[in-house]
Formats: C-alpha cells, sequence, structure tokens
C-alpha cells in the first residue's frame, strides 16, 4: 500500500519507546488545540484546513494565469523571501530534471531573486533578463519588506524600460494582501493580475496558497495532484486517526522525546539530491516556528552520500547533542545500472549489473546503521516516489507534524518575534526615518 511510513526502529538505543507513546496524551491534546482553534496563535491556522477548501475555480484561475505567463517568457522571476519563495522552490526542485535549467528547450526558466541583497547576484540578474522576455510574479504581503522589495523595485523599472509600462503590466502578477499594505496599493494602481495571500496564513505555512501554487504552475507541475496529496496528508493526520497510525502524531511525539534525552539538533537527511530545497524549507519550518523562549530543536539539514564526505566523520563521533531525520524515496524515477568493466581497475566489478538505486539505498541502510550504532537516534521517512501528490503530502505532513511538535514544546509554533530583531538594527544603521537614535547608539557600539 502506497503511504508515507515513520519508522522509530532506529531511536530506541537513546530513548524508550514507552517514553515516545507516553506523549500520546499531550499530542491528543494539541490535536485539540489545533482543531478546535484555541491554542497559541489561533488566528493562524488557515492553513489546518487549507487542501480540503481549495476549490477547482482557484486552481483553474492559477493555472490559466500560469499558462498566460509560460507563452509570453523565456523567463518568470519569482521575487520573494522566506515563505514567499522556499515552498515553491522545494516543490520545483523536486519535481523536475536535476537539469532543467540546463535544457534549452525547456521554457520558461524560473529564477528565483528578492531572498538576498546580494549586489553582484541582482547584477548579474538583470544583465541576463537585457536579451531574454521575462515576467514577474512578486510575493509579498506587505509589500516593504527589505529584500523583495528593492529588487522588486530595480526589476520593475527595468522591465518598463524594456516593454514599456503598459505591456510590462501585463507581465506582472502580485501576490499580496486582499486590501493593504504598499504591494495592493501598487498592484490596484498599475493594475496588475493579483492573487491574495489569506490573512490568516503565515508565510512558512504559505506553500498550498498561490504564494507557493502559481509558480509551481509555472514551472509546469500538475497542482490539481499536489492538492490532492496535501488533502490525504490531512486526512491521515487529524483528530480522528489513532496515534500509532498517525504519522504527525509519532514524528512530533519521536523527536519531543529525543529533545528531552538532550537531543537538541535534528538533522534532516535526504539520498536524493532534487531534495535538498525541501530540506531548506523544512529548516524555516521547524526553525521558525519553535525556536523562542529559549527553547526549540535546532534544525538542520544534509545530503547524503555528498555531505557523508565532509559532514560524515562530525555526525558519526562528534558532539551526541544530535539526532538524524531520513528522509528517503522507495522508487526511483529513472533506470540506470552499474556498466561492467573488464579490466576492473576501480575494483567496482562486484557492483556490475546492480542499478543505481541499489547502491544508493545500501549507502542509506549503512548509514544509518554507523549512526545509529554511534550513537545517533535516526528517525526514518519514507515516500513512495517524488511526485507531485507525493510532494504536496509532504508539506502538509511536515506542516501538522510541526504544529503539534511546537505546542508540546509548549510555545506558539504560528509568530517569529525574533525576526524582528535585524531589520531594526539594519534600519537604524541604513539610517531609516525614525531609526535615527538607535541608528547613532549602534555605530558607536560597532565602531563605525
Amino acid at each position: 500500500m502506497n503511504q508515507l511510513k515513520v519508522d522509530l526502529s532506529n531511536i530506541y538505543t537513546q530513548v524508550a519507546k514507552e517514553e515516545v507513546f507516553a506523549l500520546k496524551t499531550k499530542i491528543a491534546q494539541n490535536q485539540l488545540l489545533l482543531e478546535q482553534g484555541t491554542g497559541k496563535g489561533s488566528d493562524f491556522l488557515g492553513w489546518l484546513n487549507l487542501p480540503s477548501s481549495i476549490t477547482k475555480e482557484q486552481l483553474y484561475d492559477i493555472q490559466h494565469t500560469a499558462s498566460e505567463l509560460r507563452a509570453k517568457s523565456d523567463v518568470v522571476v519569482i521575487v520573494g523571501i522566506g515563505g514567499s519563495y522556499l515552498g515553491a522552490k522545494a516543490a520545483i526542485d523536486s519535481l523536475s530534471s536535476s537539469f532543467t535549467q540546463l535544457t534549452e528547450d525547456v521554457l520558461p526558466k524560473i529564477i528565483f531573486a528578492g531572498n538576498s541583497i546580494c549586489e553582484d547576484y541582482h547584477a548579474e540578474l538583470l544583465e541576463l533578463l537585457e536579451t531574454k522576455r521575462y515576467s514577474i510574479v512578486v510575493i509579498s504581503k506587505s509589500g516593504t519588506t527589505t529584500e523583495p522589495a528593492i529588487t522588486f523595485r530595480v526589476l520593475k523599472q527595468h522591465l518598463e524600460r524594456q516593454v514599456g509600462k503598459t505591456e510590462a503590466a501585463s507581465r506582472i502578477v502580485a501576490i499580496t494582501d486582499l486590501s493593504k499594505g504598499a504591494l495592493r496599493k501598487l498592484a490596484d494602481s498599475e493594475g496588475y493580475r493579483t492573487f491574495v495571500i489569506p490573512d490568516d496564513v503565515g508565510g512558512r505555512f504559505s506553500v498550498l496558497t498561490p504564494v507557493g501554487l502559481l509558480p509551481i504552475a509555472i514551472a509546469g507541475i500538475d497542482i490539481v495532484k499536489l492538492v490532492e496529496g496535501a488533502r490525504k496528508a490531512m486526512d491521515d493526520t487529524s483528530s480522528s486517526v489513532a496515534f500509532d497510525q498517525n504519522p504527525a502524531c509519532i514524528y512530533a511525539a519521536a523527536r519531543n522525546a529525543l529533545y528531552q534525552k538532550g537531543k537538541k539538533v535534528e538533522i534532516l537527511v535526504n539520498f536524493t539530491p532534487r531534495l535538498h530545497y525541501l530540506t531548506e524549507w523544512w529548516k524555516q519550518l521547524f526553525g521558525e516556528s519553535e525556536g523562542k523562549e529559549g527553547k526549540g530543536i535546532f534544525p538542520a539539514g544534509v545530503d547524503f552520500t555528498t555531505d557523508l564526505h565532509s559532514m560524515g566523520q562530525y555526525i558519526q563521533e562528534g558532539e551526541r547533542m544530535l539526532f538524524e531525520t531520513v528522509l528517503s524515496v522507495e522508487k526511483p524515477s529513472h533506470r540506470l545500472v552499474v556498466p561492467d568493466d573488464p579490466d576492473n581497475l576501480d575494483q567496482l566489478n562486484f557492483l556490475s549489473g546492480k542499478r543505481f538505486s541499489e547502491v544508493n539505498l545500501m549507502a542509506q541502510m549503512g548509514t544509518i546503521a554507523a549512526h545509529s550504532d554511534g550513537g545517533v537516534p535516526c528517525i526514518s521517512i519514507s515516500i513512495p516516489e517524488l511526485s507531485p501528490y507525493w510532494v504536496g503530502y509532504l508539506f502538509y505532513f511536515f506542516e501538522r507534524a510541526c504544529a503539534l511538535s511546537g505546542y508540546t514544546l509548549g510555545v506558539n509554533p504560528f509568530d517569529q518575534p525574533g525576526v524582528e530583531a535585524y531589520k531594526r538594527n539594519m534600519f537604524a544603521l541604513l539610517g531609516k526615518p525614525g531609526y535615527e537614535a538607535d541608528g547613532r547608539k549602534l555605530r558607536e557600539k560597532l565602531g563605525l
């Protein structure tokens, strides 16, 4: 039977099964807090039932807009940061060929910008776009978040110079607040096509809104199947499903039991390079949701087997404050076998005729065994295949588990007060009106 599987057998050397299941009552209470909307941050629970509330009409509207942009663009630039970027990037990378960007006949190319303030990156992007037909999808609830706002300012002016103001407006789509904010005001005045970010869905939980679905559809990925998978995950992780059959409950309980044993760092491991950005999305989801009030499991990520040749030594024998969660894909999308070599100079003919996937699986199993023996407990999560359905399932599964885990830690999983600290200092140093006094103090402190 095709299903997402959570295997805890390789954590029980560090934490007893009874200790994991001792959290069953607490997890059940947290399920009710979510579904009844009575827990911390309950005004940001719009993601909870989102998969079942998305209509065919909404999906058609997104697909139609995506088709229009695909028809008129060699490149589509997605402008956003954090939750307005990582979910779409994760899905597109997971569900596209590893070499899509190098394939000339695959259009449009999807480029992400506005997720940094690197001058070279944006200057080089403008150089590339000088000779391209391109469109822009700008994603920001307020329209004033520094990184995407200044990127969009530059790109908007560049596109208007290239094709004129009227044509540029037809190539810009804004995903923003329903009625307020700088980007909403600009979109209304310029006549941009718009989609709405729901008020009750935070950025890191927004991949199943137009924030994620429009860029994913532009990449040619089936968003209907993506939402279908998320809808199944919603059913499979609800409070009506028994604890020992509920993957989100089991995962949330296991990671909290390990945390209580002093395991403060969770490393999400993949053996499939296309999952790299899903790990980056996961890091934001859990890091921003749980890291507060002096609490939280630090989320890290590695790409194996690659990182076994760099981080493997530390994981095997370093400080024992970490655990791993291995995310694996059971069925590869392609078939490739190791060829025989008559000379056998590399001494690898013992692998001749074996599929790469078999070698990769043995590397995975050997790594789990070695790390477990070395004192690193390992949670294993597997999906049948990399497809829109199962990536959609994964998105919702992790969101639900994150909410349950955050409540179990005793924090509000839906706010991010600490994110504002660097912004205040940056504004002060840059001389933003209203921050002058803080700027003088900070410059003196930093010796500037």
